[in-house]
């Protein structure tokens, strides 16, 4: 077995009385009914994703559970996450989830950070567009992730394409308008911000972008393996994330991707492990 060094920043995990009762937490919420309604959408607990780092030598995982609209059922699984990462600090690195919409989100960003939280996300909007309102319901959360250097995890999706479950984003200057309101804050898109990091070749988005990492979740469903070689040499192999979305795609499947498309043996590590160590200050 491979020693784990990899840091995956992107991965789900859920309490068995979510997996036990899908049909019942889908009747609650339209989005996860769309996306985990199907019984061929995979969810793990704690344990079996513990269990899988060590199969596929990834070091450390960022676990997080899902946005729920229920800001309720937000906390609970918020605190199965950092439960399970309380367990396994030198594995799990938790991530809290919450409904920047919802009454109380500031409060449950403070709550989270004060239990261990190491960062907000994954967030998403899937059934709105990110407009003025969304950016000032943000502003009490991004406030709190500021002063405490942690960043935001935010899903974003590519505006062309086929459509699958979770598709939502249909103008990517929505992300624009996100990372121009909050330029200070660190901010991860997911899923490679939907292909915003190409437009980081105009002066203006790149020098606006400087704090805006991408992680690669997804990626082998949606782009060849050249766009890990492309996008490093337009954003910077430096801020580039692995993600997978575990357990979506398991992380070798990147690994073989990053391998075939960079060359450079330093900038495989970047991507699939060191620029996480950095951004989230991880020993070893």
């Amino acid at each position: 077995m491979t020693a784990p060094w990899m840091v995956d920043v992107h991965t789900h995990i859920f309490p068995d009385w979510v997996q036990s009762d899908r049909w019942g937490y889908a009747e609650r919420d339209d989005v996860f009914k769309e996306i985990y309604g199907n019984e061929k959408a995979r969810m793990v607990n704690a344990g079996e994703i513990l269990q899988a780092m060590d199969a596929d030598a990834v070091a450390v995982s960022v676990v997080f559970g899902f946005p729920w609209t229920d800001q309720g059922i937000n906390r609970e699984h918020n605190d199965y996450v950092l439960e399970a990462a309380a367990g396994h600090p030198d594995r799990l690195v938790p991530f809290a989830c919450l409904n920047p919409l919802a009454p109380g989100a500031g409060a449950e960003t403070s709550r989270c950070i004060a239990k261990g939280a190491k960062g907000i996300g994954e967030i998403a909007f899937y059934d709105r567009v990110i407009d003025g309102e969304i950016i000032d319901r943000l502003r009490p959360v991004m406030d709190i992730l500021k002063e405490a250097g942690l960043p935001l995890l935010i899903h974003t999706n590519e505006p062309v394409g086929h459509v699958y479950p979770g598709k939502s984003m249909k103008n990517l200057t929505e992300i624009e308008l996100l990372v121009r309101s909050f330029p200070e804050n660190t901010i991860i898109l997911a899923h490679w911000g939907g292909g915003i990091l190409f437009f980081e070749l105009m002066k203006e988005l790149k020098a606006l972008f400087r704090n805006v990492y991408y992680d690669t979740a997804a990626s082998p469903f949606l782009y060849r393996p050249e766009i890990f070689d492309v996008a490093g040499r337009i954003i910077g192999h430096d801020r580039i994330l692995l993600g997978t979305d575990f357990p979506l795609i398991r992380p070798g499947r990147y690994l073989a991707q990053v391998t075939d498309a960079v060359a450079d043996e330093e900038k495989v590590r970047m991507i699939c492990g060191e620029n996480a160590r950095h951004l989230l200050n991880l020993q070893g």
